[in-house]
């Protein structure tokens, strides 16, 4: 179990360092540029409605779709295979829930005027607390014996 904890754990703080990197860089090079995307543009109202609409439905999806698995999972009876499989489960719930946390802030610092991207960060940020992995979390979701 230490071994699935680490592994998810790699992965979840290596969403936020990522997000942490994205950050530097987009603030680094616009910075002193003027080149950016016009909110209020075709393209710029295109790349926050994708962004958006990502997150409203990855977020819910992911939470819920791991919850409804983990229901699954709890009815294996190896239990190797078992953390094997939430492990996977987790893995994809934290990149999808990732994905949408570096794209806003890099689609933030495309357009460079749009607050509601930050909104956006905040929120999948926030997401992602509740997939911050736990030894007393795997055991409470897949019902396993505390050694």
């Amino acid at each position: 179990m230490e071994k699935t904890i680490k592994k998810i754990g790699f992965i979840y703080y290596l969403v936020y360092t990522t997000t942490i990197l994205a950050t530097m860089v987009g603030y680094l090079l616009t910075m002193n540029s003027t080149n950016h995307i016009d909110s209020k543009s075709t393209m710029g109202i295109a790349l926050t409605s994708i962004v958006i609409l990502y997150i409203l439905l990855s977020i819910p999806l992911s939470l819920g779709g791991f919850h409804k698995m983990t229901k699954k999972w709890m009815l294996i009876e190896d239990e190797n295979m078992k953390l094997k499989t939430y492990e996977k489960g987790a893995i994809i719930r934290l990149l999808l829930i990732g994905i949408g946390l570096v794209g806003s802030i890099i689609v933030f610092f495309l357009l460079r005027t749009d607050v509601s991207l930050i909104y956006c960060a905040a929120i999948s940020a926030f997401a992602l607390l509740f997939c911050k992995p736990s030894q007393g979390k795997i055991i409470s979701e897949l019902k396993l014996e505390e050694e």
